[in-house]
C-alpha cells in the first residue's frame, strides 16, 4: 500500500500512533489517496480530535478542500457532523469561522442546521470563539434557517445566546407552517418564540 494510503487510513480509523510514525516516515501530509482525499478530510470526517491535532502539527492546510465533493473547509466539514472536539482543535490552530470555501459556507450555520435539531454543542464551541451569530449564508442567518427548518431546539438555542431575531426569521417560519401542514404546531412555536424575543407582526 502506497504511503499515502497508510496515511489516510491511519487518518479515518483514528490511529494518531501510525498518522505521526507514517509523518516521521516521509508521508506527505496533504497527499491525497487513491480514493482522492486527504488524511485531514478523513480524520474530521470521522471526527478524531487527536489525529486532526497530528496531521495539523504536520502541517496541513486548514483551508484544504474537504468533504466527499471537495466543496467543504475541514472546519465546515467537523461543524456539519458536530464534531465539536475536532472544531476546538482547528480553531486553535487557527481555523477561520466565517464564510469559506468555494461555495462561501459559513460553520455556525452549518453547525445549527445540518439535523434535524442541529448540533448545540459545536454552535456553542464556534460561539465562545468568537463565531458572528448573526453571520449570513447565502442570505439568511443561522436563526433564520433553523426557522426556515423548522428546526424549534435550535431556533431556542440561538435566541438565548443573543441572536437578533429578524422579521426574515418570521416569514420564513410562517411560509413553513404553509408549506408543511403536518409541521404547522412546530412552526407556530417557532413564530411565538419570535414574538416572545421581541419581533412584532
Amino acid at each position: 500500500m502506497h504511503i499515502a494510503d497508510q496515511l489516510a487510513r491511519a487518518a479515518r480509523d483514528g490511529d494518531a500512533a501510525a498518522a505521526t510514525q507514517l509523518l516521521g516516515a516521509g508521508a506527505q501530509v496533504d497527499a491525497l489517496s487513491m480514493a482522492g482525499r486527504a488524511a485531514l478530510d478523513l480524520a474530521v470526517h470521522a471526527g478524531h480530535a487527536e489525529t486532526v491535532r497530528v496531521l495539523l502539527a504536520g502541517g496541513a492546510d486548514l483551508l484544504q478542500r474537504a468533504g466527499e465533493y471537495g466543496e467543504l473547509t475541514p472546519m465546515c466539514l467537523a461543524a456539519m457532523h458536530g464534531h465539536a472536539a475536532v472544531v476546538e482543535v482547528l480553531l486553535a490552530a487557527g481555523a477561520p469561522t466565517g464564510a469559506q470555501g468555494r461555495m462561501g459556507y459559513v460553520p455556525l450555520v452549518l453547525a445549527a442546521t445540518a439535523t434535524d435539531h442541529g448540533h448545540p454543542q459545536t454552535v456553542d464551541v464556534l460561539l465562545l470563539h468568537g463565531a458572528d451569530i448573526n453571520g449570513v449564508m447565502k442570505d439568511k442567518t443561522s436563526l433564520e434557517w433553523a426557522a426556515a427548518l423548522g428546526n424549534l431546539q435550535m431556533v431556542h438555542h440561538l435566541l438565548v445566546r443573543g441572536a437578533t431575531p429578524t422579521a426574515k426569521a418570521l416569514s420564513r417560519a410562517r411560509a413553513g407552517g404553509e408549506r408543511s401542514p403536518e409541521a404547522a404546531t412546530k412552526y407556530m412555536l417557532i413564530v411565538d418564540a419570535l414574538h416572545a424575543a421581541g419581533i412584532e407582526d
